[in-house]
């Protein structure tokens, strides 16, 4: 009989990892798989969109503008007309994405995405407002009117977040809790928004339900600048907070107990996440369900126990380039690419709705 101190050590496989200092960064063929997968099919989709519209471009000659070849004709339509839509279009949806993977981590609840806890509506309705009445609504209006649209959108953003958070925390963030209070909120502000669509002149308020349809429409580089120097500083802000993410999925008291300031992580979490939703919604409105799908889209493709952040946001571009693709291309007249991606997010929503409930009950 051999003795414990004479067995051979147990050799455990693991992964190729790349360690620096606290970090690591393990390597994982099938997430990378998925990556180099979505970000082909978000090329292609960019090249198919771009080439698409009243003056048909081909795939050749797209590509040939964008290495700086084809005629100038070519090249304005190309590069001043199309290419910014279809980034801002990439760039949202990357945004959103990621804000999404970050509060359904966070609540660990799939339903806990911006668009479903009133996030994104917060962020809608202070840009209504400021579409609506601008500084003819007192030293609010006059505040919100002079910092502009995407900053007036975050601080909107910000506030509802928070306002959120305080509700359901009770000693801690429950998942059901958030949803439902965030859906009270997103409810509230929804009425707020009809009703500065009833007392907005007419003009004013057809621009503010095109914008709350969510609209690639006419989309320059002032749009895409914001959101990508947003998804610059926020999105690696979220790679280094994502151990964090990984401590929250086991409760407060668990990752207390791995030596994580849960209240201080948290909040640096839902700062990014807040960040990403309103940019992304003051530069393109509140594009429906990419936030809420995308995510567990790239969990389950990538395998991991919560929604990745780098698959998320390459899966998030995709989805909302190709929904861009199909509004313009499938139909008599171009859709916004919001009602696209309600179509295809509100059928996924149900599934997770009924889903939750055959859990709870088990």
């Amino acid at each position: 009989m051999v003795s414990a101190i004479e067995r051979p050590p147990v050799r455990v496989p693991g992964r190729p990892a790349l360690r620096r200092g606290r970090f690591s960064v393990v390597w994982r063929p099938r997430t990378v798989a998925v990556l180099v997968g979505t970000a082909l099919l978000l090329l292609a989709a960019l090249v198919v969109n771009i080439g698409r519209g009243d003056f048909p471009i081909s795939i050749a000659e797209v590509a040939s503008v964008l290495l700086g070849g084809g005629d100038r004709g070519q090249q304005f339509i190309v590069l001043d007309l199309r290419l910014p839509q279809s980034l801002t279009g990439a760039l949202v949806g990357g945004a959103l994405a990621v804000s999404g993977a970050i509060t359904q981590s966070i609540a660990r609840n799939p339903l806990a995405s911006p668009d479903i806890i009133g996030i994104t509506m917060g962020a809608s309705a202070t840009a209504v407002f400021v579409i609506v009445l601008g500084g003819g609504f007192g030293v609010v209006g006059g505040f919100l009117a002079s910092v502009g649209l995407p900053i007036a959108a975050l601080i909107g953003g910000l506030v509802t977040a928070f306002v959120i958070y305080g509700l359901a925390w009770r000693r801690g963030i429950q998942g059901y809790r958030l949803v439902l209070v965030g859906i009270g909120i997103n409810a509230m502000l929804l009425a707020v928004v009809q009703w500065l669509l009833v007392v907005a002149e007419i003009y004013e308020a057809a621009r503010a339900t095109v914008w709350l349809t969510g609209s690639l429409n006419a989309r320059g580089w002032e749009h895409v600048v914001p959101v990508g120097l947003a998804l610059v500083v926020l999105v690696p802000a979220a790679l280094v907070l994502a151990h964090s993410l990984a401590a929250l999925q086991f409760g407060d008291d668990t990752a207390r107990g791995l030596g994580l300031r849960v209240d201080r992580a948290r909040t640096a979490l839902l700062l990014v996440a807040v960040g990403l939703a309103a940019v992304a919604t003051s530069s393109a409105g509140p594009i429906a369900f990419v936030a809420l799908v995308a995510p567990q889209i790239a969990q389950r493709l990538v395998g991991a126990a919560r929604p990745p952040i780098a698959a998320s946001l390459l899966v998030g571009a995709a989805l909302t380039v190709v929904s861009d693709v199909v509004a313009r291309t499938a139909f008599a007249s171009p859709l916004p690419v919001g009602i696209v991606t309600a179509v295809l997010g509100a059928p996924y929503l149900l599934y997770l709705l009924a889903r939750q409930g055959r859990e709870a009950r088990a």
